[in-house]
Formats: structure tokens, C-alpha cells, sequence
């Protein structure tokens, strides 16, 4: 319970293996490119079906409130993503799921809560849709931004069951992946292969392991304090206006 000295010997030995710092880099890598892309294209979804005279507005918003309500399955997901010849590629974990209709209707709420006065503005200055939405929308829609790449980040990080369904190759498993594998395995030196055996018979394997878990978890709870202040405005707004 209270330790006489503090000890980071246990974060020497895993990042003393090449498998621990890869799976990281990998899932650092398909955190911040999965949450570009996740904010770009439900932007993209959710701008438009924000506009009540859009056509076919309401027949879209159908369709994707019925995938909250009603999913293919994990079999047809699988054959979808091989018959695209994803599998053992990064396309695999960022494809799936690269818009949520959660997010989506929560971003499209907001977008429709903001000023319709500030968009004709900017029509009538020769902006365009595009224009308008980079120039005008964006600038004001950075706490729903926020909350919502928060969102997006911490699914990407918390990455498990993707990766154990379409990657193979043991160079690509995310952090989340590796992790697992260390806390069933009976024997950590398995798993940490640069780290000398016997070292590892002077360290308790639950030290090895927990440090592991913190490795793994430190990184979003560093973010989220610089993001707190917009996720809670930004969920707040999209979840009750309109």
C-alpha cells in the first residue's frame, strides 16, 4: 500500500521490447487518422441533412437512424470487408464504422442550431456551400468538434475487437490487442521478447502488466482535460437544441 521508493523499472522493461512500442505507434497512427476522417465525412453527412430543404432529407435521416435500430452482424461485416480485400490493412479498422449515426445526429442537431442569419451573410458576400461551411459553420461548431473527436479518439484507442476480427499480421496489432494478449499470458517474458528472463523472475508479472494498462490508458486521460470544457458545451447543445 505505500511503497518505499518509486520504481520505474517495469516501463523499462516494456518499452525495452520492439512489440510494445509498435503496437503503440500503430495505435497512435489510427487514432489521429481514424478521427480526421471520422469528423470529415459526418461532417459532410451531417451539413447537408441539416438543411430541411435538401431533397430526399427525410429518406437519408431514415436510413440512418435505422442502423441504430437494426445492424448486417458480424458475419456480413466480415464478408464485406474480405470481399473488399481490407483484410491485413489499416482500411480495416477506419472503413467500419467511419461514420456514426449517433454522432452524426447529434453534429446535424447543432449545425441546425446555429444562426441562419450568418450563413446568408455569406452567400450574399459570393460564398459558396463549401466556402460557407469552412469560413462560417466550422469556426463556430468547434465544441461540437471537440466532443465528438473525443468521441471518435477514445473508439479508435479502445480498438479491440476490429483488430482480432481482420488483422493477422502481428506488426499491426494495436496497443488494446497486444495488452490482452500480455494479461492471459501465463509467462510475460512471452510476450516482452528483448527483456532477459531472468530479470523478469526478480519483477512481479502483475507489475509488468499494470504498467502496461497505464501505457495503454494515459494517453486519453492527458487529452481529455484540455477538451473538457467544449465536451460538455458541445454534448449539451447537440443533444438538446432543435
Amino acid at each position: 500500500m505505500f511503497p518505499s521508493q518509486i520504481s520505474f523499472e517495469a516501463y523499462e522493461h516494456i518499452f525495452s521490447s520492439r512489440r510494445i512500442p509498435r503496437a503503440f505507434f500503430v495505435t497512435v497512427f489510427i487514432t489521429l487518422t481514424g478521427t480526421a476522417l471520422n469528423l470529415l465525412f459526418t461532417t459532410m453527412l451531417a451539413y447537408p441533412l441539416s438543411k430541411k430543404w435538401i431533397p430526399g432529407r427525410n429518406a437519408v435521416l431514415f436510413m440512418v437512424v435505422f442502423t441504430m435500430l437494426f445492424t448486417g452482424g458480424m458475419i456480413p461485416l466480415y464478408v464485406l470487408v474480405n470481399g473488399l480485400g481490407l483484410i491485413d490493412t489499416f482500411w480495416a479498422l477506419l472503413l467500419p464504422g467511419l461514420i456514426s449515426a449517433f454522432n452524426l445526429l447529434i453534429m446535424k442537431t447543432y449545425f441546425e442550431g446555429l444562426p441562419g442569419e450568418l450563413e446568408e451573410a455569406a452567400r450574399v458576400d459570393g460564398c459558396g456551400e463549401i466556402r460557407t461551411l469552412a469560413s462560417v459553420v466550422l469556426p463556430l461548431s468547434m465544441p461540437i468538434m471537440a466532443t465528438l473527436g473525443l468521441f471518435y479518439g477514445v473508439q479508435h484507442w479502445n480498438g479491440y475487437f476490429h483488430a482480432i476480427m481482420f488483422i493477422n499480421d502481428k506488426e499491426m496489432m494495436p496497443i488494446q490487442v497486444v495488452l490482452r494478449r500480455m494479461i492471459e499470458a501465463a509467462n510475460v517474458s512471452a510476450e516482452l521478447e528483448a527483456v532477459n528472463p531472468m530479470e523478469i523472475q526478480e519483477m512481479p508479472p502483475a507489475t509488468i502488466k499494470m504498467a502496461a494498462i497505464v501505457v495503454a490508458t494515459a494517453p486519453i486521460i492527458a487529452i481529455y482535460p484540455f477538451l473538457q470544457k467544449h465536451f460538455i458545451r458541445g454534448f449539451l447543445l447537440g443533444s438538446i437544441k432543435g
